[in-house]
């Protein structure tokens, strides 16, 4: 389905119930986001947000696609997975053999229809530059400040658009823009983006860099910016195919060779000179949860801004999980089974990336298992795939587990993992968003291989968990008072050789140490696995565990074994002190007293019923400092 603007799709989410208008003055600078994560924190809450007051001319649309059921509404689906088949269908058409000439022409319909979904750009101006500012001035814009310790105000949902100069092939990608004044922000692209590799091409020519960023039109081009499409595939050509329209470019008024949606609401025109200096941007509370610190990125000049005659400025923000994010993660996870499955690693049959993973940290894939060794080939092969070789935990299971069943799934794993032959190590490229790497956007890799085994890959039989009657989290809490919570429920209520543990470490190797003393205890016997986390984590609390480990973990550095075979996993934060740890750590995103307050005090008028406590409540507990960047010594 192609909507045919934003303010449509704000149409259909509030005939469906799901958008909630606020006419309250709220403002964009921390107010906005807090009332954003409060919402989308609260399942029976959650909505979409109109915010008609912003201080702007311009409303802004948040958590637009921040649930299942909106990211379906916003992809014209009743089910994510509708995508898939529709890929694999076409896929298997266009692929498949074709025996005689009948066959041959009946494919003609379906070549036509592809043709039909292809981008192309008009001539004349479009929708999105019926105004253009007399000066383009960026503050006229409700553009949000998130968090109390970002950098200053960004641009949070821009398809930005970018040209390889020597091939003229189109890049759309999504990066954040931090804004440091009315016509310069800087241009947050990572060294593994197509858009940095086009800025380096630039620079070797010595050529300014023209770029668009596109804000608005149908969501379809905001989620097409995110998928992680192979280099050269246009993403305007898996937008047609969502929305089953072409859809319609116009050249920029300022930046001609670059072409932008006919229909967005707002474009943002301007250039990139590779040979000025970079400007220092950051930090920015970030999808891990955690801020990401300053660095040097380009900066970008604002030469035009032009938008509808009635726009709406839609905006996301990112922090501790879950936010709007992890649908458009959703998305992405179900769409792309489909293509990895056909031209990839064919014995998938699904694959969940969990909330608490923030996308690369944790996925968790089923496969139909026909020979020894086939996780492993599997592994790398996910490893080798596009953005999957920034992932850092994989989980391998049989076909026959429903991998979204966590309670079935880890039974299963943990009943067909032996801990010392069957989890593999290695490395490779990270996000640089991975803040446990020793090195920039390089660090660790692990993988679980919870398959039930062939006779070739066993080492010795794989015996049943029976937990000792002498275990007692007390006991052990009482005889390591570094110990300071364990969480009893994994083993005793689901019978899993596994223990979360959340421990303060003040001491070289505190951890490791800790590991051996507890492997060699009788009543630890039959255990696989000790997870590790800082002792400001609630171990009872399994979606927050989770989240901090995956977070904290280099698994090839962050892994010892004890005596017995159990393996620990290091999840604490990594200090200079403790851990030769060199790189900054930063801290975990939470709101301010002083506007958590004030959004207390204005709850009443903004249509949203009963108060709902901030969110961030829950972790100024957890935090060290105040400061986006942890001190050495806190």
């Amino acid at each position: 389905m192609a909507y045919r603007s934003l303010s449509a799709f704000i149409d259909k989410l509030e005939q469906k119930g799901e958008l909630i208008r606020i006419d309250t003055f709220v403002d964009p600078v921390l107010e906005i986001a807090e009332i954003a994560d409060r919402v989308s924190k609260t399942p029976e809450k959650n909505k979409a947000l109109l915010f008609e007051n912003t201080g702007t001319d311009f409303p802004l649309l948040i958590n637009s696609m921040g649930s299942e059921r909106r990211m379906c509404i916003a992809l014209g689906v009743e089910d994510l997975d509708e995508v898939a088949h529709d890929i694999e269908e076409l896929f298997k058409k266009l692929t498949g053999p074709k025996n005689g000439l009948i066959e041959k022409l009946a494919m003609l319909p379906q070549l036509g229809k592809f043709a039909s979904w292809m981008p192309k750009v008009v001539s004349g101006k479009g929708a999105c530059q019926e105004v253009i500012m007399n000066e383009p001035d960026l503050s006229k814009l409700p553009i949000l400040k998130c968090w109390p310790k970002d950098g200053g105000r960004f641009i949070t949902l821009p398809s930005i658009h970018t040209k390889d100069p020597n091939t003229n092939i189109r890049n759309i990608g999504m990066y954040r823009m931090q804004v440091f004044d009315k016509n310069m922000t800087a241009m947050h692209w990572h060294k593994h983006k197509v858009s940095a590799r086009h800025f380096n091409e630039y620079k070797k020519l010595g050529k300014r860099m023209p770029v668009a960023v596109a804000i608005g039109g149908d969501p379809v081009y905001t989620y097409s910016a995110t998928a992680p499409l192979p280099d050269n595939v246009d993403e305007y050509m898996l937008a047609g195919f969502l929305r089953k329209k072409r859809v319609e470019l116009v050249k920029c008024i300022t930046q001609p060779d670059i072409e932008v949606p006919a229909d967005a609401d707002f474009i943002i025109e301007g250039y990139i000179d590779p040979e000025e200096e970079l400007i220092w941007e950051g930090p920015f509370g970030d999808h891990t949860g955690y801020y990401s610190l300053p660095d040097w990125y380009p900066r970008f000049h604002v030469t035009a801004i032009t938008h509808k005659k009635n726009p709406v400025y839609p905006a996301t923000i990112v922090g501790i999980p879950p936010q709007e994010d992890a649908w458009l993660g959703k998305a992405t996870e179900r769409i792309f089974l489909a293509p990895i499955k056909m031209t990839m690693v064919p014995e998938i049959e699904d694959m969940n990336m969990p909330v608490e993973g923030v996308f690369h940290n944790l996925v968790i894939t089923s496969i139909k298992k026909e020979y020894a060794g086939q996780g492993q080939k599997v592994m790398n092969a996910m490893w080798g795939a596009g953005q999957m070789m920034f992932n850092k935990i994989l989980a391998i299971t049989d076909s026959e587990v429903d991998i979204t069943d966590y309670k079935k799934l880890s039974q299963h794993v943990f009943n067909n993992l032996n801990s010392a032959t069957d989890i593999y190590f290695s490395q490779g490229p990270m996000d640089v968003l991975d803040h446990s790497c020793s090195k920039l956007g390089f660090g660790g890799k692990m993988c679980i291989d919870g398959t039930k085994k062939w006779e070739e890959e066993l080492s010795e039989p794989i015996s049943a968990f029976n937990l000792s009657n002498e275990f007692s989290a007390q006991v052990l809490t009482n005889t390591f008072p570094e110990i300071k919570g364990i969480n009893e429920y994994l083993p005793k209520e689901l019978g899993l050789p596994v223990l979360f543990v959340a421990v303060e470490k003040n001491r070289k190797g505190h951890v490791k140490e800790l590991h051996e003393q507890l492997c060699a205890r009788p009543e630890l016997k039959g255990f696989k696995m000790i997870l590790y986390v800082e002792h400001t984590v609630d171990a009872d609390n399994i979606a927050d565990f989770l989240w901090r480990f995956c977070n904290n973990l280099d698994p090839r550095r962050d892994h010892f074994y004890g005596d017995t075979g159990i393996i620990g996993l290091d999840g604490t934060r990594k200090t200079k002190a403790f851990d030769g740890f060199e790189r900054p750590w930063p801290n975990i995103i939470v709101a301010d007293d002083e506007t958590i307050k004030s959004v207390d005090d204005k709850w009443s008028g903004l249509n949203l019923g009963e108060l709902i406590p901030s969110p961030s409540l829950k972790y100024k507990s957890q935090m060290y400092g105040e400061e986006a960047e942890v001190a050495e010594n806190a």
